[in-house]
C-alpha cells in the first residue's frame, strides 16, 4: 500500500471509531439549514479524501457557516473534518462535548501534531474566536493577528494547505452592540476591575448582540457561498518550520490565496439574484 493509501485507511478507521455516527446525528439535525440558506460550493475538485489535508478558512460571523461546508465534504467526498477548536470550546458543559463528539479537538499544537500523524482531514480558522465574534464594520474580513501556528504545523507535517473562503453569513445578522462597545461602557470597567477583562482576552470573547429579521434573532435567508482553492504544497520547506523567513511566505501566501476567493464570492454574491419571494421577502425585512 503507498503512503498515500495508508494515511486514507488510518484516517477512515479513526472517524468510525469515534465520531461518524455522532456527525450523520449532527448532519441530519443541521439538514433544514440547507434549505433555508440553499449554500452553492465550488472548487470541490480540489478536495482528494485520499490525500489527507489541513484546510484553512475564513470565520464568519458566529461561524454558522460550517455545519454546511463539513456536510458537504463528508457527503460528496467521505471526509469527516477535524476542526481545531477555540479553547473556549472545551470549558462549556454539553456544548464542549458536542463538539467532541462531531470530531472536534482542542486546538493545541500536541493536537494537531497528532492528527496529522494519524493522517486525519483538518480544518482550523487561524481567526479563532475573535474573527466569530465580529465587531461592527469587520465584515467580510480576516482578523487573523500575528498567528503562525497552522503554518508552523504544516510544514513540520509537511502537510499540504487547502485555502477555502465563505461568504454570506457575515449577511444574516446587523450587529448592534459589539465587543468594543461593551468594554467602554460601565459594565467594561467593571471587567476591568474584576480581572473579567483576562478571561475576555481583553474583550476579544464578547459575543455582539445582533439582530436578524426585522428586531428578531432569526437570520435573514442570505445564500452561502463556498470556495475551495488549490492545494498549497509545503514540502518545498523541507521541515524547516522554525525559521520565520518560512512561516511568514506561507501565511503569506495562504492568505493572499483565501483572499482572492473572498472577493470572487462577494462578487457572486453582489450578484445573486433569487427571485424566490420568501427570501426575497425575509431578506429585505
Amino acid at each position: 500500500m503507498t503512503e498515500r493509501g495508508k494515511r486514507k485507511a488510518v484516517h477512515m478507521e479513526q472517524v468510525s471509531k469515534a465520531d461518524r455516527k455522532w456527525a450523520e446525528r449532527f448532519f441530519k439535525v443541521t439538514s433544514p439549514l440547507r434549505i433555508y440558506f440553499s449554500p452553492r460550493f465550488f472548487g470541490m475538485e480540489n478536495i482528494d479524501p485520499e490525500r489527507p489535508a489541513l484546510y484553512v478558512g475564513n470565520h464568519p460571523l458566529f461561524a454558522v457557516d460550517y455545519p454546511l461546508m463539513a456536510a458537504e465534504i463528508y457527503y460528496k467526498k467521505g471526509i469527516l473534518l477535524r476542526p481545531l477548536g477555540d479553547h473556549w470550546h472545551f470549558k462549556i458543559p454539553f456544548w464542549g462535548t458536542l463538539i467532541t463528539n462531531i470530531g472536534g479537538v482542542d486546538g493545541t499544537p500536541e493536537n494537531c501534531s497528532r492528527l496529522m500523524e494519524e493522517g486525519q482531514h483538518i480544518v482550523v480558522f487561524p481567526g479563532g474566536g475573535r474573527e466569530a465574534f465580529k465587531r461592527k464594520g469587520e465584515a467580510h474580513q480576516l482578523i487573523w493577528k500575528q498567528r503562525m501556528g497552522f503554518a508552523r504545523m504544516a510544514i513540520k507535517h509537511r502537510y499540504p494547505i487547502v485555502p477555502f473562503a465563505s461568504k454570506g453569513a457575515d449577511n444574516v445578522y446587523s450587529i448592534l452592540i459589539d465587543g468594543r462597545d461593551v468594554m467602554a461602557s460601565p459594565l467594561g470597567r467593571l471587567f476591568d476591575v474584576t480581572g473579567v477583562t483576562r478571561v475576555l482576552r481583553g474583550g476579544d470573547m464578547i459575543p455582539p448582540l445582533v439582530r436578524g429579521i426585522g428586531p428578531t434573532l432569526i437570520p435573514r435567508p442570505e445564500r452561502f457561498y463556498f470556495s475551495f482553492g488549490e492545494p498549497i504544497r509545503t514540502d518545498r520547506f523541507e521541515g524547516n518550520y522554525d525559521d520565520p523567513e518560512n512561516l511568514a511566505a506561507l501565511r503569506k501566501e495562504v492568505e493572499e490565496a483565501l483572499l482572492t476567493q473572498i472577493k470572487i464570492l462577494l462578487l457572486l454574491l453582489d450578484r445573486d439574484n433569487d427571485e424566490r419571494f420568501w427570501r426575497k421577502l425575509l431578506t429585505r425585512l
